[in-house]
């Protein structure tokens, strides 16, 4: 029975944030797109899922904490330390990096074009580089493999790049 529970596990978006306005806002903009759970710091998300209890410092008021990921190898970003973590990996970000990916965390099903990227990330309404955009990315994507986990930035072609989750391969176990 219980690998047929390791098969049967779902994607399950989560989002970390101490605003309830933004908790509410999540929730409406991501109502029937997959499973959501909603917190507001990681001692209440530990609780959930049954982790050891530690003290972090106090949520950033620069953008919700954001996940996206499925059960088995969930993705953390904490806006605090600028850091992304996935089990027991965790890799620091540049500012740059933490933006993009917190940008794309907020909408996961929307895709983002680079213009779009560029202001998110760059503030900059008159710059709209291209190339910025997709150097971030690359670099990025790296860090993501380096965790380990299923989530990519995935080019659109013709429109411009959204976060996504492959399942790995599961192996073992019947």
């Amino acid at each position: 029975m219980g690998a047929a529970v390791a098969e049967d596990l779902f994607p399950l978006l989560i989002a970390v944030t101490p605003s309830p306005a933004e908790r509410i806002r999540l929730a409406e903009l991501l109502d029937g797109v997959a499973p959501l759970l909603l917190v507001a710091d990681f001692d209440e998300l530990r609780k959930l899922i049954g982790a050891p209890q530690h003290r972090t410092a106090a949520p950033s008021a620069r953008a919700p904490v954001a996940v996206a990921a499925a059960v088995d190898d969930t993705l953390l970003i904490d806006s605090v330390r600028s850091t992304a973590r996935c089990g027991d990996r965790q890799v620091d970000l540049t500012r740059l990096e933490h933006d993009l990916l917190t940008c794309l965390t907020t909408e996961p099903i929307r895709v983002w074009s680079y213009a779009e990227l560029h202001r998110s990330v760059w503030h900059d309404e008159r710059l709209q580089r291209r190339a910025d955009v997709q150097s971030l990315v690359k670099r990025l994507r790296r860090k993501l493999a380096e965790l380990g986990t299923g989530v990519t930035i995935d080019a659109v072609r013709g429109v411009g790049l959204r976060l996504t989750h492959h399942r790995r391969p599961r192996v073992g176990g019947a």
